[in-house]
């Protein structure tokens, strides 16, 4: 874990893709580290995804992969097996968790709640998913985890944005920010990665012009 949260927390952006065609992965994942993003949440939300990961996996190694709305065991074992490297859910399910913990797979579990917190720090989990995160009061929400939780670190999901993405990285209990916005399914879809290695590049300047280097 504490490899993945270093490379994390360098990169400051997670970006996570949906992907209808295991054909598409390679190229795509080329995109993002052309961008100087070498990393990818593959959601667990399409059948292609399995294959995606196992393509990226093999075929671009220096790319940092992991499967994400993962809602099962059975999916976090199927998504290891494929060459994940990391889980992350949306919600805190103990089966899902404990099996990440038992197999030394990172695994990043969505929270909502103080008593989610809690269920983590429990479990000895320092950086955790916070989802979704504009909806559940964003910066703010943050801002008062900070004061009650000092040692949990935070993977904001869920309405971040390149408009907000810099007010985010400067919470000092943020990790880094993951989302959507830098591939959409429909660029994917049309082939457009030179503009997904540009978004990811944007996205990278951002967090250098709040974090440096």
């Amino acid at each position: 874990m504490r490899e993945l949260k270093d490379t994390l927390a360098r990169l400051g952006v997670i970006p996570v893709v949906r992907i209808d065609r295991e054909e598409d992965a390679v190229p795509l994942a080329a995109a993002l580290k052309a961008g100087g993003l070498p990393c990818a949440e593959i959601t667990f939300r399409t059948a292609a995804a399995e294959g995606a990961i196992r393509r990226i996996a093999a075929e671009v190694t220096d790319v940092l992969v992991g499967a994400g709305t993962v809602l099962k065991q059975e999916q976090a074992e199927r998504a290891v097996a494929a060459g994940a490297r990391f889980i992350v859910s949306p919600g805190f399910d103990p089966f899902v968790v404990e099996w990440c913990l038992q197999t030394g797979v990172p695994i990043l579990p969505g929270v909502a709640t103080p008593t989610e917190i809690l269920l983590g720090l429990n479990k000895g989990l320092d950086v955790l998913k916070f989802y979704p995160a504009e909806l559940l009061g964003g910066q703010r929400m943050l801002k008062a985890f900070s004061e009650v939780y000092p040692g949990v670190s935070f993977v904001p999901t869920g309405g971040v944005s390149e408009t907000n993405l810099a007010e985010y990285l400067k919470l000092p209990n943020v990790l880094a920010c993951a989302g959507s916005w830098l591939v959409k399914s429909e660029m994917i879809a049309k082939h457009e990665f030179a503009e997904i290695s540009r978004l990811a590049k944007q996205a990278r300047e951002i967090v250098r012009q709040v974090r440096g280097g």
